[in-house]
């Protein structure tokens, strides 16, 4: 991505947001692969976080749509949207809570099953217990109801 398509990205961001009537100061990130992070900070982020963050998944989608439209490319790319690092500390929370669970599967030698949670969520659980030789982590059910099971390993 070159310096003219992160300004385009910038500024298409920032309207998006003062149109919506939240001022916000908006940083493009260095891409990772195909993925373009974007940081935003704002006065009143729960608004467009939401729920366990459905509301910034439906605004991240919603960008996603306008950049593309922006810059005039059918070239494949994703965003990453964080408003007021909500992300970044609830990858944090769920990185921690994941190997508390472990801890405790693997000293009761019971499963654990928890609650449900969106793919990106349950995501996170699997890479952070996946190099644990005590645990082993599984998704069952569907749809909204999809969850993870901690189970110790023999």
């Amino acid at each position: 991505m070159n310096q003219s398509n992160s300004e385009k990205i910038r500024r298409t961001v920032g309207d998006f947001f003062e149109k919506m009537g939240f001022p916000a100061q908006v940083s493009i990130q260095e891409p990772k692969d195909l993925t373009i992070p974007i940081e935003v900070k704002i006065e009143e982020p729960q608004i467009l976080i939401g729920k366990s963050g459905e509301t910034l998944a439906d605004v991240q989608r919603l960008l996603k749509i306008l950049i593309k439209k922006s810059l005039g490319t059918e070239k494949s790319f994703f965003i990453d949207l964080d408003i007021n690092n909500y992300k970044r500390k609830k990858v944090e929370y769920l990185k921690e809570t994941a190997r508390s669970i472990a801890d405790e599967v693997s000293l009761s030698r019971r499963e654990k099953e928890l609650d449900p949670m969106p793919p990106y969520e349950r995501r996170v659980i699997h890479i952070e217990l996946e190099k644990r030789a005590d645990v082993a982590t599984e998704s069952v059910g569907e749809g909204s109801e999809r969850r993870i099971i901690v189970k110790p390993k023999p």
